[in-house]
């Protein structure tokens, strides 16, 4: 598995978490809950905005691993 690939992964990996924890966010009654919830789902998402530009990077210096 190259690099790339593995980066791509982590990438769908932390989105699909990101999804639950907005998900679970939804479901939760106790607002402070709601909101550390929120929060965690917040610096997440930075997380894979960073990880997705890196991605880009990547794909740029290796144009082999676009798409994969």
């Amino acid at each position: 598995m190259t690099v790339a690939s593995q980066v791509k992964q982590c990438t769908y990996t932390l989105k699909s978490v990101e999804q639950g924890l907005i998900h679970l966010s939804a479901r939760t009654q106790k607002e402070e809950t709601r909101k550390t919830i929120q929060e965690a789902a917040s610096v997440l998402s930075e997380v894979v905005a960073e990880l997705e530009k890196r991605v880009g990077e990547l794909e740029w210096h290796e144009p082999q691993y676009k798409g994969l």
